[in-house]
């Protein structure tokens, strides 16, 4: 996989790489030079742990991932169910 350097020395992380790694927009990354080889790791995340519950308003189903999970804009799902079969 190859990106391009920007003019203002900006790259685009391609999103198969973003979605294998969890990446998302507005996150940081570590840089750093290894033998001739500029290096981005990305901070691990804790692992959260979803389950369905029973929606108290609706009685429906739904997935909770607990209170600390992250919002999602309806583009952050669009972009989750890419690879979804």
């Amino acid at each position: 996989m190859q990106t391009k350097v920007s003019t203002k020395g900006q790259i685009v992380l391609p999103s198969p790489l973003r979605r294998r790694l969890g990446i998302r927009a507005g996150d940081r990354l570590d840089v750093a030079i290894e033998q001739d080889r500029i290096v981005l790791t990305a901070p691990k995340r804790p692992r959260s742990t979803a389950r369905i519950i029973k929606d108290p308003v609706t009685g429906f189903p739904v997935l909770y991932a607990g209170p600390d999970a992250p919002v999602l804009t309806s583009e952050m799902v669009r972009e989750l169910l890419v690879d979804f079969p």
